[in-house]
This record gives C-alpha cells, sequence and structure tokens, in this order.
C-alpha cells in the first residue's frame, strides 16, 4: 500500500466538529437569506405595487431601486455562501462584508415590508456570529 503524495491533516490542523458544523450552517442560511433577498428583488422588480410605499420615509427610493438592491445583495450573499462552502479562505471576511450589508439594505427596507426584514435581519445576526466564532485551532 502506497501513501503517494497524498497527506493526511495532522492532529493539529484538523478542524473542531463545531467550527465546521457552524461554518456549514452559515454557509446554509448565507444561501438561503441570499435566494430570499433575490427573490424580494424580482418581485419588487416584476411588480411594483407588492410593496407599501410610505412617502414620509427617509429612505425613500422608488421600488424598482430597492427590487435592483435587494437582486444584487441576494446574490452577493448567495455567492459568497457557496464560495465559503467550497472552503476558499477569503469567504469568510467577505461573507460577513456582504451580511452587513444585507442588514443595512434590509434596516432600511423595514417601513416596505416590516416583518420580512426583520426576519432576514435575525438570520443576518446569526450568520454574522456564526461566521466570527469560528476558530481553526479549536479542537
Amino acid at each position: 500500500m502506497s501513501t503517494g503524495s497524498r497527506s493526511w491533516p495532522r492532529s493539529e490542523q484538523r478542524e473542531s466538529a463545531w467550527a465546521s458544523g457552524l461554518t456549514v450552517a452559515a454557509a446554509a442560511l448565507m444561501i438561503i437569506g441570499g435566494i430570499w433577498n433575490a427573490l424580494t428583488g424580482v418581485a419588487a422588480l416584476v411588480h411594483d405595487e407588492i410593496y407599501v410605499s410610505t412617502p414620509q420615509y427617509t429612505y425613500s427610493f422608488d421600488l424598482t431601486v430597492w427590487g435592483w438592491l435587494h437582486l444584487l445583495v441576494g446574490i452577493l450573499v448567495a455567492g459568497a455562501g457557496f464560495a465559503i462552502l467550497k472552503g476558499q479562505a477569503w469567504a469568510r471576511m467577505i461573507g460577513i462584508a456582504v451580511t452587513v450589508g444585507s442588514m443595512i439594505v434590509n434596516f432600511m427596507f423595514l417601513p416596505h415590508y416590516p416583518l420580512w426584514s426583520l426576519v432576514i435581519i435575525a438570520v443576518d445576526v446569526g450568520v454574522i456570529w456564526a461566521l466570527t466564532t469560528y476558530r481553526r485551532d479549536a479542537l
């Protein structure tokens, strides 16, 4: 039996089951949240009257602008989630950054669809927590 060029991870290189489990959960939530954001954006682009418009709101953009913002954020969040699942080293920081962007967009979207925005913000908080508590040295 030949070992060839394959090298097995030594005990000090192994990841904790909790750390990798939280990372996978965060990536899955990012993919799901990104799809939800993209669907919200498509709904705002296709049928503007689906959301309540609030003319007295500070962030009063046209719903088409909100549609494009949600679509863009959704694609970025889902893409970062896929990159985290693939184990890319840069994806964790990018994931945190785009998830913060998603939180900001959904906070500003609160008057149009409050319950939905609060759910997405809660999911984003969980994702950021999971991505920031990851420690490679945890065994």
